[in-house]
């Protein structure tokens, strides 16, 4: 029987996440022109989505599928913006649409990524670098709006001065080609919409009027005007596709025929502004939200069939046809995959008979900092021939109508470290680092009838917050990292790594001293080894050994290695590994794409002795070095996903445990680079409830063994075995495994709702941030409940209503 364990519950950690400012999908290849075929796959795999944040950080969310399976998108990369700055807008195109196939989804590599913030500057990313590619000025004052056109050769700037820009995107330049005609407006919001060779975009703007424009000519064709309210002007926010759909700040959604530019309905779904648009797969539904934090479903029900009477036909009409509410504040903006294609019918896609038909997913985001995916299947094609052949994405429920569907919330996570000697908790933000200290348990021989006699009960308090740094950076912080001894604290943006030495004074408080020569140490050799220029002494990930002896580094850009001695007088490098950006480790498909100098460094780990160093890249890789040689030892086979956890077992140092984000755990031996006789076979023992949890596994943590008894050590009693056990960990959920176990799990008895088997699912605190053991028997659990987060923000749209409370 496992002896019970003290956990210390962190609430005192003010994290406080970013806000949700814009979302994006990228565009479907439109179909080949050489003739129609059918569709193979692309509904079956999932594009990339784009999470823009108020503190100017994207994240770069993956589908995690693997082998047919079925699994949300989880986080993956993070962007790095400059400080300060905010994202207002997103958009992705293809990079070559021109040779991209029709009929595949296309991954990151395969895509431009561009942002707007509220400035005069429009920046596209690079994604494989997590930088900046390049800025182009808007020449027209601040952007407050950017759209694609499907074929992914134009982009289109909505500015301050009331004009809309045309920027070039041909053969992976970005170059302005137009300039529409002035508009006298603030604010400019739009959607391209292109009909075989006619083209024409959609702008709205403060005037409370829409209009159309002739892309050809960069003039107004058309005015759509909205409805007013007395003193105050209607802001029309987007407008989208086919039948435009526009929401005003008076919370109503107007649609109107974009031939005529005659309104054909409208419907007040708000009580207050709408911030949002989007338009569902097929183009036959609609949602819509805003500041009254409701999801509001439109419905595309077309003209009834031919009757004998012509009078009992019914012309086709856009309804409201549900709404439901899945967030607790604004919502700023939606996203739906797979994307809208503005094309022929005859042109579309066509499934194969017998083939899954993949439900779409509704993504939202806002203020309450947690993105929502919502199962979206139109309601009328529950009745049609692929009924029985719908599937749920998110694997939640069967049900897959917008109505119905359970929605799946992905929670916001922190980067956060543990010192376990030091009893330190950091917890990183934008620009600076927080720790706490974790006080320590009182003995049971000061503890007389359940009182502390040493210190009042009701003035006691478990934690201390000792330390509080905010940083000169260029931008966001990216990565962090604390020595167990709590003598050393690293923190980087994307740009140059800080290391600090800490030491407490006589008073209790932290101090930090930062290491100056740290970074010329470190510019001295990246670029010896770089060619580029400016050099970047940045780190995507940092480590410490055991002892705190040495720090482990992985360069944000140039993706190398470097063992950095401190236990002398000043940093030394050791030496510095290339394996992650060598030619020699990468397939002679990779190099030819030109992906041998964009390579991340997304994970690394220590082995509890400190002989063994394993790190990993996005390109599924799994180096392993020897710290005590210093030299590169062998490379493990490759995975099928990035691993998201890597962490060695603490009895047997040999042993490197990889979780992938589907919550497959690969095993290996290091020394021998092979995988062990007893982990072949891991995967197809693990418990159902571990493989299917809502949220990826975070990390795992093993409890130390406690120091051996005065019987131990002379020999009287034999020493005391444990089962391997690891606590794995998600933002929502934790249990306990055993590592050695040879059965297989047994699963949830019928009769009784307790969990009889070895696999207990703990989902008592969420989300959690960081969770760690401080001794034997005493864990660590750092969790920021969301109503704690929510209670900083301004108080969300209430609209009371007449007998309700």
């Amino acid at each position: 029987m496992s002896r019970p364990v003290a956990v210390h519950r962190c609430r005192f950690v003010d994290y406080t996440p970013s806000p949700i400012t814009a979302l994006a999908f990228p565009p479907l290849p439109l179909p080949s022109l050489k003739g129609k075929k059918r569709e193979r796959d692309s509904k079956d795999k999932f594009g990339t989505l784009g999470v823009g944040h108020a503190n100017g950080n994207i994240d770069l969310l993956e589908w995690t599928a693997e082998d047919g399976e079925i699994q949300a998108s989880q986080a993956w990369q993070t962007l790095p913006g400059p400080c300060p700055s905010k994202v207002d807008s997103l958009a992705f195109t293809l990079r070559y649409p021109d040779i991209f196939p029709s009929d595949t989804v296309p991954s990151s590599s395969d895509l431009r990524l561009f942002s707007s913030g509220g400035g005069s500057e429009l920046l596209e990313w690079d994604i494989s670098r997590s930088c900046v590619r390049r800025t182009i000025s808007s020449q027209g004052g601040a952007i407050w709006s950017i759209a694609a056109n499907p074929v992914s050769t134009l982009l289109a700037l909505g500015c301050e001065d009331g004009s809309v820009r045309l920027l070039s995107l041909v053969a992976d330049t970005l170059q302005h080609h137009r300039r529409f005609d002035r508009i006298k407006m603030t604010k400019t919001a739009m959607t391209m919409k292109t009909n075989g060779p006619d083209t024409w975009l959609v702008t709205g703007g403060s005037d409370s009027s829409l209009r159309k424009w002739d892309v050809a000519t960069g003039r107004s064709t058309d005015r759509m005007g909205t409805d007013k309210m007395k003193g105050e002007r209607t802001l029309v926010w987007t407008g989208r596709d086919g039948t435009i759909v526009s929401g005003d700040s008076l919370g109503t959604v107007k649609f109107w025929d974009s031939m005529t530019c005659t309104q054909t309905c409208s419907y007040p779904a708000h009580g207050a502004d709408v911030l949002c648009l989007a338009i569902g797969p097929e183009g036959t539904s609609v949602f819509s939200s805003g500041v009254d934090q409701k999801i509001v479903l439109f419905s595309y029900v077309p003209t009834a069939p031919e009757s004998s009477s012509a009078l009992s036909s019914a012309p086709a009409r856009w309804i409201q046809s549900g709404s439901r509410r899945v967030h607790s504040h604004d919502v700023r903006c939606l996203a739906v995959w797979p994307p809208y294609s503005p094309i022929p019918p005859s042109y579309k896609r066509k499934s194969s008979a017998n083939a899954t038909y993949i439900a779409p997913v509704l993504a939202s985001g806002g203020l309450d900092m947690s993105i929502a995916l919502t199962p979206a299947l139109p309601a009328s094609m529950t009745s049609s021939s692929i009924a029985p052949r719908v599937v749920n994405p998110l694997t939640t429920r069967v049900t897959t109508t917008f109505e119905d569907s359970y929605y799946r919330r992905i929670a916001y996570t922190a980067a956060m470290c543990v010192s376990r000697r030091a009893r330190l908790v950091a917890s990183m933000h934008e620009t600076g680092v927080n720790i706490w200290r974790v006080l320590g348990i009182p003995d049971s021989d000061v503890i007389v009838d359940g009182v502390d006699s040493s210190t009042d009960p009701e003035t006691r308090t478990s934690w201390e917050k000792v330390l509080e740094m905010d940083l000169n950076v260029r931008t966001n912080l990216i990565a962090s990292a604390l020595s167990d001894d709590g003598r050393w604290l690293v923190v980087s943006d994307l740009y140059e790594a800080k290391l600090f030495e800490l030491s407490f004074n006589p008073a209790g408080l932290l101090k930090s001293s930062r290491v100056r020569t740290f970074a010329s140490i470190l510019e001295n050799r990246i670029t010896a080894q770089s060619s580029q220029n400016p050099v970047s002494t940045g780190g995507s990930s940092f480590t410490f050994t055991p002892d705190s002896s040495k720090l482990i580094m992985a360069s944000a850009i140039t993706s190398l290695i470097l063992v950095i001695d401190l236990s002398s007088e000043a940093p030394t490098v050791l030496r510095t590994f290339n394996q992650h950006c060598n030619a020699g480790s990468i397939t002679a498909d990779e190099q030819s794409v030109g992906r041998m100098d964009s390579v991340t460094i997304m994970k690394m780990a220590v082995s509890p002795d400190g002989q063994w160093l394993a790190t990993s890249d996005d390109l599924c890789r799994i180096f392993i070095f020897n710290l005590d040689s210093i030299q590169h030892h062998t490379t493990l086979p490759s995975l099928p996903l990035p691993p998201s956890v890597l962490v060695f077992l603490p009895d047997n140092p040999q042993i490197l445990l990889a979780v992938l984000p589907n919550n497959t755990i690969h095993i290996f031996h290091v020394e021998h680079g092979e995988v062990p006789s007893w982990g072949r076979e891991f995967n197809s023992r693990l418990p159902k409830q571990f493989v299917s949890a809502p949220d990826p596994v975070i990390g795992v943590a093993f409890e130390p063994l406690p120091p051996p008894s005065d019987d131990e050590m002379t020999g009287i009693a034999p020493p005391s075995t444990k089962p391997k056990e690891a606590i794995f960990w998600g933002s929502s959920w934790l249990c306990k495994l055993e590592l050695d176990w040879e059965g297989k799990y047994t699963g949830q008895s019928r009769k009784r709702r307790r969990q009889t088997g070895p696999l207990r699912m703990v989902t008592n605190y969420r989300p959690i941030l960081a969770l760690d053991f401080l001794g034997p028997g005493e864990l660590v659990l750092v969790e920021r409940p969301l109503a704690d987060v929510l209670s900083k923000l301004p108080p969300a749209f209430f609209k009371p209503k007449y007998g309700q409370t």
